[in-house]
């Protein structure tokens, strides 16, 4: 299991669009190439502007098959229906050592 870890300042009033854009645009994109898992969007309640995306692969590789030409065109896309372009602030690969769960 591999993490891809996006950290993004967006301003206050632009987040629930952000996120719901997010969800529209990129989500679909990522979960019809193989090996995406899932993908989680985390608020700070201490910074009203930031938002983290955490992607889940089953592997690089999967990640990795995506075309940087369908990613630039997506990235576009994403930018025209916000009316900007918000760079992220941090990102990151992890590997997933382990992973806990509640017993059932």
């Amino acid at each position: 299991m591999l993490i891809e870890w996006l950290k993004v300042k967006v301003p206050p009033e632009l987040r629930e669009q952000y996120i719901q854009k997010d969800d529209e645009i990129w989500t679909p994109l990522l979960a019809s190439y193989p090996g995406f898992a899932g993908k989680e969007v985390w608020i700070n309640p201490k910074d009203p502007m930031e938002i983290v995306m955490v992607i889940h692969w089953e592997s690089r590789d999967g990640w990795k098959s995506i075309p940087v030409e369908k990613l630039e065109e997506t990235d576009r896309q994403f930018a025209e229906a916000m009316g900007q372009a918000f760079p992220f602030a941090e990102e990151g690969e992890y590997q997933v050592r382990k992973f806990m769960q509640r017993p059932t």
